[in-house]
């Protein structure tokens, strides 16, 4: 049961990142071009499982966006805007499909269960 709340409530930010961005004024084709760009995050795993459990969850976190908006509302920043927004989707998007945060001993270990292997509850 809670990892499909997880999911749903992904689905959800998910579409509030979408209504946000269009209605700042960005073509909602950007959040699919930029999309795989987070996942360049996963290059950690060339190095160790625990290199890449870190740099994945670093950018796999709502932290970094929430920062980013942080700074860029006040400022009036629309190219941050633009980065946060785009950030928030991937890792939506990402939980939703239960690419949850990754644990140091293997990529498929997160915090929504194994990768592949259905809901597990958490």
């Amino acid at each position: 049961m809670t990892v499909w709340f997880q999911r749903i409530e992904n689905v959800l930010i998910a579409v509030a990142v979408v209504v946000a961005f269009v209605t700042l004024g960005f073509s909602w084709w950007w959040l699919f071009v930029l999309f795989l760009v987070f996942d360049l995050s996963m290059l950690g795993y060339a190095v160790s499982p625990k290199v890449g459990a870190w740099s994945y969850n670093a950018v796999h976190s709502y932290i970094g966006p929430a920062v980013l908006a942080i700074i860029a509302i006040p400022n009036q920043s629309r190219a941050a805007g633009f980065v946060a927004l785009v950030w928030a989707f991937h890792i939506a998007i990402d939980r939703f499909l239960g690419y949850g945060l990754k644990f140091t001993d293997r990529f498929t270990h997160t915090h929504l269960g194994e990768i592949g292997q259905g809901e597990t509850g958490v």
